[in-house]
Parts: structure tokens; C-alpha cells; sequence
């Protein structure tokens, strides 16, 4: 097993991705035949994947990897020795950046993906991963500065203009976004992702015909995105296109029968219609699928309300209000409750 390690180093030291992927394969199924484990060939394949953009299959070896204490701390043990090896390689600093990063450790990999950037500045996924780590702490414009510079570094990396379309999004720069979803589209126009994200920008922008034509191309290309199916019901109910809305969310509960959301979005068009036993069967379900949708628990207390259960219903008023993470949806509750005249402690 010693040569496929120093084949996977070497290839690794090279920057040589499929060289890795396709030794670490073989390594793992030689594992197969066995009773040995090992995380090693599994992390290496992880670390393709995450270059490739391949995220589910990322999580898959993920399992296998970087899971268990002893798995951990062998693969912590085999970066670190890399590293003693090849002091002078970014993409040992890559690696070991993307084993601390997914062991727990993010912060730390941060001082790894800075040490790889400045021994090949040219590099653009080391900016890409510094990016997502920055995001997930939070730092949403030094996570656009790294994303930013990964796809200077190479106009093609559609990830990198992914997460710069994503982060401008979620700061309401939707102007910035959609160009980003757009070029994503040119380069790779059967890209589900794509078109879903800019459908939701749209959709952010008001442009609901156009963002309801890319909701159906991503669609097209993925029939069973159950989220996909929702956002897409959700355009149509804002516009008062219930039975298409409704077709949506039962498409969502299809692809997916655990989807609280959708099940809670049924509840209340059939409570607005006062199908009041379908809608709370349907919010209990969303529950069993989601114990902490606020929206379910919201349906469940107006049910009681109409049905002159006033305590049931300030119950679940007050557990619609904790789980509420919305700040303005939390205050809409508060005033609906003292227009009713209910002003209880909730």
C-alpha cells in the first residue's frame, strides 16, 4: 500500500487531480477486498471531489473519511507528514487546508489556504475554499473578495461565480448576482443550479415570468429538485396561480416526503379555503417532518383559534413566536394576536 501512497503525494504535489482520483479509487476497492480500513484513499477522493464542484459526492466519502476519531487523526497524521515533505508545495497547504476545514478546524485552515496562496499565487482554488470559509464564519465581503479573485485567476471556475452570485444574493446585491448566474448558464447551460439560482434572483427582483422560466428549465434538467418545485409554487401562489402552486408543492412532497415546508405551504391554502381538517392534518405532518417549523406551528394555532380553542392556540402561538427567526414575521404574529385582542404572555 506504500507505492499507492507515494503515487497519490506525488500526483497531489503536482497538482495532478485525476491521477489522484484514479490511484485513491483503486486503492479504495483493493481496501474493499479486505478487512483493513483505511480513511486515506477516501479522504483523497473527497479532495477531488471538492475541486470538481462534485459537493453530494464530496459528502459521500466525507462517511468514510473524516467521521471518526481514529479516522481523523489518521489523516491528520498523513497531511502533516505532506507537509514536513513538501514544505514548498501549495497544494499540500491545499490539502491539509480542506482536511482541517472539514475536521472541525475551519479557522485553522484558513492560515493553510494563505500559505498555499503565497507559494502560487496563480492558484485560484485556494482562494475559492478561503472564500467559503469566510462565508461560513459570516464575513460575507471578504468571502466576495476571495471568490472574486479565484475566477480572475481562472474565468472559467463556475464554483467560484456560483458562490460570488450566492454571496452577492444574500447581501441583496442582485445586480451583481445575476450576471454572475447568467455567465454560469453560458459556460455550462445545463446546469440545474444554475438555473434555479437565477430563477430565485429573479423572482428577488420581481421579474416573476422570467424567473418562472428558469425555475422550469431547471426543472427540465432535474425533475425531482424538491426545492426547486416549492420556490417555483411559491412564485405562482404570489401571484395568485393557486392550482399551479398547489401542483408544485404536491411535486415537492413527491420528490421528497419529508419536505416540511411544502407540507406546511398546502396547510395553509387549504386553511384559506376553510378545509380546516385537511389543512391541520397537513401541518402535523410537516411537523413530524420538522418539529421546529414555525409556519406549521403558526397554522395549527389559527385551526384552533377558529375552533374556539383559545389556550391550544395561544399553546402554539407562543411556539410559532420562539421558532420564528424572522424578526419581521415574529412582529407580524405579535400584531396579529393584539388585533385579535389576545395580549397573553406568548
Amino acid at each position: 500500500m506504500m507505492e499507492r501512497v507515494d503515487l497519490i503525494q506525488d500526483a497531489i504535489v503536482r497538482g495532478d487531480w485525476p491521477a489522484v482520483f484514479r490511484e485513491a479509487s483503486a486503492w479504495a476497492e483493493d481496501l474493499a477486498c479486505t478487512s483493513r480500513k483505511d480513511p486515506r484513499p477516501h479522504f483523497a477522493m473527497n479532495v477531488v471531489h471538492l475541486i470538481r464542484g462534485e459537493v453530494r459526492e464530496a459528502w459521500k466519502t466525507h462517511a468514510s473519511s473524516l467521521q471518526e476519531a481514529d479516522d481523523i487523526e489518521t489523516v491528520r497524521a498523513w497531511t502533516e507528514a505532506m507537509l514536513k515533505a513538501h514544505p514548498d508545495h501549495a497544494n499540500v497547504y491545499l490539502v491539509t487546508g480542506l482536511f482541517l476545514s472539514q475536521s472541525g478546524r475551519s479557522e485553522q485552515s484558513v492560515d493553510r489556504y494563505k500559505d498555499a496562496i503565497k507559494l502560487e499565487p496563480r492558484a485560484a482554488y485556494p482562494h475559492f475554499f478561503l472564500g467559503q470559509i469566510h462565508e461560513r464564519a459570516g464575513r460575507n465581503e471578504l468571502a466576495i473578495k476571495e471568490y472574486r479573485e479565484a475566477v480572475k485567476l481562472d474565468p472559467s471556475f463556475l464554483a467560484a461565480k456560483t458562490n460570488l452570485g450566492v454571496a452577492y444574493q444574500e447581501q441583496g446585491r442582485l445586480e451583481m448576482a445575476i450576471p454572475q448566474y447568467r455567465e454560469v448558464i453560458r459556460l455550462s447551460p445545463n446546469d440545474p443550479v444554475a438555473h434555479s439560482n437565477l430563477g430565485c434572483a429573479l423572482a428577488e427582483q420581481g421579474k416573476v415570468e422570467p424567473a418562472i422560466l428558469e425555475y422550469k428549465e431547471a426543472l427540465r434538467l432535474n425533475p425531482q429538485d424538491a426545492g426547486v418545485h416549492f420556490a417555483l409554487g411559491g412564485v405562482y401562489e404570489t401571484r395568485g396561480r393557486l392550482d399551479l402552486a398547489m401542483k408544485e408543492y404536491k411535486e415537492a412532497l413527491e420528490a421528497d416526503p419529508n419536505f416540511a415546508a411544502a407540507e406546511t405551504a398546502i396547510g395553509w391554502m387549504l386553511l384559506n379555503k376553510d378545509q380546516i381538517h385537511e389543512a391541520m392534518e397537513c401541518f402535523n405532518r410537516a411537523l413530524r417532518s420538522n418539529p421546529e417549523d414555525a409556519r406549521a406551528y403558526l397554522g395549527i394555532a389559527r385551526v384552533y383559534s377558529r375552533r374556539g380553542k383559545q389556550q391550544m392556540a395561544m399553546e402554539n402561538y407562543a411556539q410559532a413566536i420562539k421558532l420564528e427567526k424572522d424578526p419581521e414575521q415574529k412582529s407580524r404574529i405579535m400584531n396579529d394576536l393584539f388585533k385579535e385582542g389576545n395580549t397573553w404572555d406568548v
